[in-house]
């Protein structure tokens, strides 16, 4: 079979087409479906009609009666409907039949493989290379998502785990090896007349560090806030340990709101709790208040502080640098989190951004799911 025309499409773009299509023929395909699509098309050869259509209908299709339109759907999404998935010229074999379009929605622009390593029955030429659409939605710009993106999303963010670091405890714990637990050896030896054969030890015990998340909500992180919301609701669901807070003009805490396992409730009581959300910048008044009202009094003592801003302060930046040098000084570690760090050309010159940058300990990006989850790892990672 001679080498396939190479027609660029949108992978996650196609994902989101079929879904567009099957909800209008009347089936009900939520992005719980789509994502495991999206998976399954990631363990299949999508570059072929067959594994696409099956991979479709074992994700998509739960009820028999669903399977005539889903067929209907398919095929008005493949061969009419989707431009990128039928080249101008089809394959053709060896015996002169035609054989079905080898380009799909998988493709991204430019992409090949070396003609080494391709399929055997491909040409000599250099053949497309398949992508996940999962892997493309974890590199794509928050602010670059459409909304069936950040509904695609969604699931993927609230698997990420903000997991604080842990501390040295002052408690001991049971352990394999170490300092001989006296009591529970003594106590053991009671069921063998008192002959201590088995020995119990102790080791120093560790606890979770506090992790406080503090978030911009201002109108310059517009683009970034609902995710990054999103990302505090994943945080703080279900872990004691861990405090969120966002700032426009002022500092409003949420950990109560985001509590919530719904993450629609969550954001909805989150949102409606910030008053000056779009509005303008003040972190260093932010950072004052976080000081004044909760760090000084034990929250941000021995805890990890991370910070999400584009850093635009409107408000004055010397107030920045002194709330920003007596929270590291509270703090074990102050991590800054900027979308803006991942784009070419990017450095810390705007006034607040310079004025804190001397008193943290990480200076991470946070544009995109990827970013995030090395966020997570390096807040793992952190453990002393």
């Amino acid at each position: 079979m001679r080498a396939p025309n190479q027609v660029a499409v949108d992978p996650l773009g196609g994902v989101v087409a079929f879904g567009r299509i099957l909800r209008r023929a009347g089936l009900s395909v939520g992005t719980g479906r789509l994502l495991l699509f999206s998976q399954a098309l990631a363990l299949v050869d999508a570059r072929r009609r067959d594994d696409v259509y099956w991979a479709g209908r074992g994700t998509l299709v739960s009820r028999p009666e669903d399977l005539p339109i889903f067929d209907a759907a398919f095929s008005v999404f493949w061969d009419r409907d989707h431009p990128g998935l039928v080249p101008e010229e089809a394959g053709h074999d060896d015996d002169g039949d035609a054989g079905w379009p080898e380009e799909e929605m998988l493709v991204p622009t430019g992409a090949t493989i070396p003609a080494g390593e391709a399929d055997d029955s491909a040409g000599d030429e250099s053949v497309p290379a398949m992508w996940s659409p999962i892997e493309v939605l974890r590199g794509k710009d928050f602010a670059d998502y459409d909304p069936e993106e950040y509904l695609l999303a969604r699931r993927l963010m609230a698997r990420l785990r903000a997991t604080p670091p842990r501390r040295a405890s002052r408690r001991p714990e049971s352990a394999h090896r170490g300092r001989l637990d006296l009591r529970r050896t003594l106590r053991g030896s009671l069921r063998t007349a008192g002959v201590p054969i088995e020995r119990s030890f102790l080791r120093r015990g560790t606890k979770p560090r506090r992790l406080v998340l503090i978030a911009d909500v201002s109108g310059s992180m517009e683009r970034y806030s609902r995710a990054l919301l999103q990302f505090l609701h994943a945080a703080v669901a279900g872990n004691r340990y861990v405090e969120a807070f966002v700032f426009g003009t002022r500092l409003t805490r949420v950990t109560r709101e985001l509590r919530a396992l719904d993450p629609d409730r969550a954001l909805r009581d989150a949102s409606r709790a910030v008053v000056d959300w779009g509005g303008g910048t003040r972190i260093g008044d932010a950072v004052l208040e976080f000081n004044e009202r909760w760090g000084q009094r034990g929250m941000a003592r021995g805890a990890v502080v991370v910070i999400l801003s584009d850093g635009w302060e409107r408000g004055g930046a010397d107030i920045l640098g002194e709330q920003m040098a007596r929270l590291h000084r509270l703090a074990w570690r102050v991590v800054w989190v900027n979308p803006l760090k991942a784009f070419p050309g990017y450095a810390p010159v705007a006034a607040g951004m310079a004025a804190a940058l001397p008193h943290l300990d990480h200076f991470v990006a946070g544009h995109n799911l990827a970013s995030l989850e090395e966020l997570c790892a390096l807040l793992e990672a952190s453990t002393t």
